[in-house]
């Protein structure tokens, strides 16, 4: 059997994918939305430092536009985010999304969709609400995390999956973080209509400011951990 990956471990490879999506999304001279990340494409170095791999679907997007559409299914099952489904929309929240199933993975040791055709999301999605924060928790972990860092990750997780919950909840300041450093998952707390009529409202410039903004806590947290 593969060995089981530690928290320290796991908690790297959350902190190196999201400066990887970084840097596509923002440090390129040009947008580059990946299309394809989930757990087989995060190659590992001896040091267990992230790398995306595999840019076969990735796709270049100019400044001025806002998505790109696609008429056929590309990417992986239980990674891809409903508009994906519905509209056939690809920008930056499509790499956002995914990467908040990778790191529902991590937590869990789950995989996006299991050998019964379960998805991982929709297995995790109630003990999220519920705030069942430690029965999402890898049982091979046993005590052995940082409870900080996994309210963080939880929390980052469940802000990329439900998508527009971001744009009424956060608002970027100092409170709103630390709201989430300590475990109020407020986010988690709209019903899925709410979660519709804020759909209209979306931007995905300012959804990415504010997932980084998010992620800034991971990297935060990590330079005394890592």
């Amino acid at each position: 059997p593969k060995e089981k990956l530690d928290w320290r471990t796991r908690f790297k490879i959350a902190v190196g994918t999201a400066k990887g999506l970084s840097y596509l999304h923002e440090g390129c001279q040009r947008r580059i939305i990946h299309k394809d990340i989930k757990a087989a494409n995060i190659l590992l170095t001896e040091d267990f430092d992230a790398q995306i791999s595999d840019f076969g679907l990735a796709k270049w997007l100019p400044d001025q536009w806002t998505h790109h559409t696609v008429s056929k299914v590309e990417g992986t099952f239980g990674y891809l985010p409903p508009e994906f489904f519905m509209y056939g929309i690809v920008n930056e929240k499509t790499d956002v999304y995914a990467y908040g199933v990778l790191l529902l993975e991590l937590i869990t040791g789950r995989q996006a969709i299991d050998s019964s055709q379960q998805s991982l999301i929709m297995w995790a999605k109630p003990l999220i609400k519920e705030n069942k924060i430690k029965e999402l928790v890898d049982p091979s972990l046993g005590d052995g995390y940082e409870l900080d860092q996994l309210n963080v990750v939880v929390a980052i997780s469940s802000i990329c999956i439900h998508q527009s919950a971001v744009v009424s909840i956060l608002n970027g300041d100092r409170n709103s973080l630390e709201g989430l450093k300590e475990g109020e998952h407020s986010v988690l707390k709209r019903t899925y209509s709410e979660e519709m009529d804020d759909a209209e409202e979306y931007n995905s410039t300012k959804y990415l400011s504010d997932i980084n903004r998010q992620l800034e806590i991971l990297l935060d947290g990590s330079k005394d951990t890592l």
